[in-house]
């Protein structure tokens, strides 16, 4: 469905990230992989998919950075048809104790860094009069939970900017959406998982049923494959008119 067409995924040489560039290089997509980390085994599982793949270790943080990433995807593949902002970073602290430099790093890296990818990336989009623009916020998009102020500021801002954009584009062919990820079973949440089992000592099954059990009704996790499927489908003709939506993938979470 997608052979001919270039994916950029920011923030995915591994868990959410790699599942969803993962999903549209299936669907034959080429693919531009961004990250910190080792991204060899990224690099690898796309290519054992058939696809090219690119890496760019852009800083979502540094404008100048994303630029050149943006630049680098239009030399390489003549421009992105599918652009997943996924990157993001976590703090967590009450709001009178948050570190400016911590709050000023979750902004720039979940919020920022998809404005700039977003504003070079729409032009081709609309000349070429398809494209599709993925934000992957969560449901810290969609309603709030105690200290965390930065990451939900960032992702309510996420949600934001996913329906200001789908209207300005919403007669271009191009179509802007989020997804609004609950709880996924990533390395990053494995190792609170593990943490919890050890500093509670209970096992590790335990340690997961509560930690979903705080928020997420279906006590089961999301995987990246699932929202990797969700994001293919978006850019299928079956989402063609899907503008603007942020869908959340969370068990029930946000049904409360």
């Amino acid at each position: 469905m997608l052979k001919g067409k270039t994916a950029l995924v920011t923030g995915s040489t591994s868990g959410i990230g790699l599942g969803i560039a993962l999903s549209l290089a299936q669907e034959g997509a080429r693919i531009i992989l961004n990250g910190f980390g080792d991204s060899q085994p990224a690099i690898d599982a796309v290519k054992a998919l058939g696809v090219d793949v690119r890496y760019h270790g852009a800083d979502m943080s540094k404008p100048e950075q994303i630029a050149d990433m943006m630049a680098f995807a239009a030399a390489e593949f003549g421009r992105v048809d599918v652009l997943v902002n996924n990157a993001g970073i976590q703090h967590v602290s009450p709001v009178e104790d948050f570190p400016v430099e911590r709050w000023d790093a979750v902004i720039a890296i979940n919020l920022t860094s998809a404005f700039h990818t977003t504003r070079l990336a729409l032009p081709a989009m609309r000349e070429a009069k398809w494209g599709r623009i993925i934000n992957v916020a969560s449901t810290h998009g969609l309603v709030g939970s105690a200290n965390k102020s930065a990451y939900v500021a960032a992702k309510h801002g996420i949600v934001g900017l996913t329906k200001v954009v789908a209207l300005e584009a919403a007669t271009s062919g191009v179509t802007v959406n989020a997804i609004c990820p609950g709880w996924v079973l990533t390395p990053l949440v494995e190792k609170q998982i593990v943490a919890k089992a050890q500093s509670a000592g209970i096992p590790r099954e335990q340690a997961e049923r509560e930690l979903l059990g705080e928020k997420q009704p279906s006590l089961r996790f999301t995987t990246p494959e699932q929202l990797g499927g969700l994001a293919v489908f978006m850019c299928s003709p079956a989402g063609d008119n899907v503008c603007g939506v942020a869908w959340n993938v969370d068990g029930g979470w946000v049904a409360q």
